[in-house]
């Protein structure tokens, strides 16, 4: 069912890009499959700001599927650009790998005890995993198969018939480098470099030489790089002679039967719309100034190669909590599997669906992941009691299924604090695990920790590979005596007050109401009482108390969590009971 709402104001984002995608479809095409595209370079890494590129038209294509319309989401990847730096902070690799730039990213050797055959194919292998998490589904198109089984041949050679009008087009931007918009931000160093990470932003748009503008690039046939310079070319015979600057190969090949090169980036890509026959793509905010790709390919594709640009929308980058913009030749920058070993499919959907494409937005890998999971259950919550707004309902279920049913979910999603917590203070020891899961609720125990999977695994690896080490919950071994004999009158009624209750409110809802509830008793107020700026202060000096009789430190997990873990016997001897 296409997920729907009834006015302009609270339509989700996905829904009104689908209704313009399908009537310009039914404008350009009518009756044929609606093709939307994205385009990811596996030249290092692939980001979760590269994500976007995937998850904008795929939330699209899977509304319209909702609809009940054939849709077709083309993925190309760019595997046939040049390798054009040596990532830093990749395993396996060192400066050695400087000796293949300028080959295809298939021709690079993989990193070091990769399992991959090339370069590209091991970047590739994790996105494709973690897109298969996601729910996403694609046609890839590998352009190195593409372009060496001469599957363009006629683009190729059309467009070098076309040079000359090319070149003219492109010449009208060329004059405009350097002279910006007075309100255009221009790119820092990190975004120039996630451009060239997504997409070749900055290849340069061909070469004059002894021939003049051509928009084609063959790799060596001796060194297999682009350092090439084409020095003739037959337009009747299809004769290209060219040589390199790298090794000193010459060669001269028929262009109608070559198939070791391709069209440069600028050309390319308006080739590619009008091949595929795409009605929409997003583009990165590096191809909104004049010259860029996206602005000279709109210019490109109709003239030359009879097609019309793709509609879509500009997005924006994605960052991470307490990390800067993210960009793909930055050694730890995270990626879509690195979110995934922390996060739920469903929880990484829904932030790429909630916001607009122009709209930036950070993923959480440090303690902030907690904050969103809780404002995930409530959106789940609101949905299951009928109080949600439509737009949030929509980001809801998109972010939950596809078109072809829901996602995996975790049976009995319990709090991701709660279960970080447990995580932290038992070291993933899976039966201390399963004894203090179990007693969250009496009425409902968890009988197995299958229950609470995968969203439990998440957490516990949130917890190891994101919390520092200083920062990681060790329960003492044995009573604080000099605290514990240095506390006055109030002190030590607070902790018989707790101590008598434990037996009574052994779950994490009564610990809950009995640890918040003693400071109030003390006052002589009711444990249900509300709680004044004063007691708020009273409570504050009570947990830190707690905090570090039990752990040693002025913070740590939850109260109530905290002390189903240690246990109550343990918790009697460590509060001196």
């Amino acid at each position: 069912m296409p997920i729907v709402a009834q006015s302009n104001e609270t339509t989700d984002w996905v829904s009104r890009f689908a209704d313009e995608v399908i009537e310009e479809s039914e404008r350009r095409a009518p009756g044929k499959p609606v093709v939307v595209a994205s385009g990811l370079s596996p030249s290092g890494p692939i980001h979760l700001g590269n994500l976007r590129e995937v998850m904008t038209p795929h939330l699209v294509a899977d509304e319209i599927r909702r609809r009940g319309r054939e849709v077709r989401h083309v993925l190309s990847w760019d595997d046939y650009d040049r390798y054009r730096k040596v990532p830093a902070g990749i395993d396996g690799v060192d400066g050695s790998w400087a000796e293949h730039i300028g080959k295809p990213l298939t021709s690079v050797p993989a990193p070091a005890g990769s399992a991959h055959p090339n370069w590209a194919e091991h970047f590739k292998a994790a996105m494709t995993g973690a897109l298969a998490d996601l729910g996403v589904a694609y046609d890839g198109i590998s352009q190195t198969e593409q372009y060496t089984a001469g599957t363009y041949r006629e683009q190729v050679l059309h467009a070098v018939r076309h040079r000359g009008d090319i070149d003219a087009i492109l010449a009208q931007y060329r004059t405009k480098k350097g002279a910006p918009k007075k309100q255009q931000k221009p790119l820092d160093e990190a975004e120039i470099e996630a451009a060239e990470g997504s997409g070749a932003a900055a290849e340069d748009d061909g070469s004059s030489g002894a021939t003049g503008y051509f928009p084609y690039k063959p790799y060596c046939g001796g060194c297999e790089k682009d350092l090439t310079t084409i020095t003739a070319y037959d337009d009747d015979t299809t004769e290209l002679s060219y040589t390199c600057a790298g090794c000193g190969f010459a060669e001269t090949v028929r262009l109608n039967e070559f198939n070791r090169g391709k069209l440069v980036w600028k050309v390319d890509w308006p080739m590619r719309w009008a091949y595929e026959g795409v009605i929409f793509e997003p583009s990165g905010v590096d191809h909104s100034s004049p010259g860029s790709s996206f602005q000279v390919g709109g210019q490109i594709v109709g003239p030359i190669f009879g097609g019309k640009q793709p509609i879509g929308p500009m997005y924006a980058f994605v960052g991470i909590s307490g990390m800067a913009k993210m960009s793909s030749s930055k050694g730890g920058v995270p990626t879509p599997a690195d979110a995934l070993e922390i996060m739920e499919p469903q929880l990484l959907r829904w932030l790429y669906a909630r916001r607009r494409p122009n709209q930036s937005f950070k993923i959480a890998f440090d303690q902030e992941i907690q904050r969103l999971y809780d404002e995930w259950d409530k959106l789940g919550a609101k949905v299951a009691d009928g109080s949600v707004l439509p737009a949030d309902a929509a980001a809801h279920a998109r972010a939950v299924g596809t078109a072809a049913g829901p996602l995996p979910t975790t049976p009995r999603p319990l709090p991701y604090r709660t279960l970080a917590s447990v995580a932290d203070i038992t070291g993933g020891h899976a039966d201390q695990a399963l004894r203090i899961l179990g007693e969250l609720d009496p009425q409902s125990p968890l009988t197995s920790l299958d229950e609470v999977r995968p969203r439990l695994d998440r957490a516990e690896a949130w917890i190891l590979r994101y919390v520092p080490a200083d920062a990681r919950t060790v329960v003492r071994a044995d009573a604080d005596a000099e605290l514990l004999s240095s506390l006055d009158d109030r002190g030590r009624d607070s902790l018989r007050l707790l101590l008598d209750g434990l037996d009574a409110h052994w779950s994490l809802d009564g610990l809950t109401t009995l640890v918040y509830g003693v400071p109030k008793v003390l006052a002589g107020l009711e444990p249900d009482a509300k709680p004044t700026a004063e007691l708020k202060v009273a409570q504050r000096e009570f947990f830190v108390l707690l905090y570090r009789l039990l752990v040693g430190r002025d913070t740590g997990p939850r109260l109530p969590t905290l002390l189903l873990a240690v246990g109550a016997d343990r918790v009697r001897k460590l509060l001196g009971g």
